[in-house]
């Protein structure tokens, strides 16, 4: 263990205490000035430090939900080790449910950032700068985007052998293998040698109590298995490991009904959904074009022709 002080923004953290930190992030119009809420929970023990983030979109509310229930629980009150939670990241983006930042940027395109660059790039620099370096593990909370429903994931590259452990512990329903996007947190904290979990669960604008409990869960797990508190590791099934996937689309426009649950396995020609027109005079069904697992389904009304509506994997 290093004798060094443990420096976050600026702030010695002491151990056996709580410390909330504000990250600034920038000034309204208004000059209100925007604050990014830190906790800190750091133990009297030497032990790894984990990140818990969510909110990097602002309207994927159901990441927020899981680390305000692990909070609320105490979870992050380790025994060896530091935990830091961020519960709302896009704070920008939360306050009014959007999934951008104000200047219109996906921030999890912007990573690692630039000190002079837009508004979504110079926040992502002050993460990259101030933040990534103290962490060893993160577990960065998502949720599927507009109106796709994810089942409860965890995301992770085939050749990342210490995600993917640490993804079996957490125990989701599935393991969708994915590799890293460019300019992403995940990509930026990889390249700094940093071990990430992306949880997917759920869609935007909702708090699901089954997807919050399963990031719950599976958080807890992985805490258990690096050490940083007590307790059993709970499984409750083999994930499925999607090692492939395709999304199925629309053949045409019209009206949206979604006959099958997600994270279902279908079988080839098995009816996934009915689209319709609202004058009772069409009526086209969408079949599975092969045996494959559900892992996301678009819960949207209305579809267009070419609208990705359920992605699926692709059975080896």
């Amino acid at each position: 263990m290093s004798n060094k002080p443990f420096v976050l923004l600026g702030k010695v953290i002491p151990l056996g205490k709580r410390t909330v930190l504000d990250l600034e992030v920038a000034k309204l119009h208004t000059r209100t000035t925007v604050k990014v809420p830190i906790i800190i929970e750091r133990s009297n023990n030497p032990g790894p430090v984990v990140l818990l983030l969510a909110g990097i979109h602002g309207d994927e509310t159901n990441g927020v939900g899981i680390i305000r229930e692990i909070i609320n629980l105490k979870i992050n009150k380790p025994k060896t080790g530091t935990i830091i939670c961020i519960p709302v990241f896009n704070i920008f983006g939360y306050l009014i449910q959007t999934r951008e930042f104000p200047d219109g940027r996906d921030l999890n395109r912007m990573f690692p950032g630039s000190a002079g660059g837009s508004l979504a790039s110079q926040f992502a620099y002050q993460f990259t700068k101030e933040i990534a370096p103290i962490v060893d593990y993160v577990i960065d909370f998502h949720t599927g985007g507009g109106d796709r429903d994810n089942i409860a994931q965890i995301r992770c590259s085939k050749e990342d052998e210490k995600a993917l452990e640490l993804a079996k512990v957490f125990n989701p329903p599935m393991i969708v293998f994915s590799e890293n996007i460019t300019k992403s947190l995940r990509d930026t904290l990889h390249k700094m040698g940093k071990t990430v979990l992306l949880f997917e669960g759920g869609k935007s604008k909702e708090l699901s109590p089954t997807i919050i409990n399963e990031g719950v869960n599976g958080t807890k797990n992985v805490l258990i298995r690096l050490g940083l508190i007590e307790g059993d590791i709970t499984v409750k099934a083999t994930p499925v490991f999607v090692h492939k996937a395709k999304w199925i689309r629309s053949s045409d426009s019209g009206m949206f009904k979604i006959r099958v649950a997600n994270g279902s396995f279908v079988k080839k020609r098995e009816v996934l959904g009915v689209i319709q027109d609202p004058f009772g005079e069409f009526k086209k069904k969408i079949y599975a074009p092969f045996d494959c697992h559900i892992f996301c389904i678009n819960k949207t009304p209305i579809v267009n022709k070419g609208d990705a509506l359920f992605h699926v994997s692709v059975e080896e």
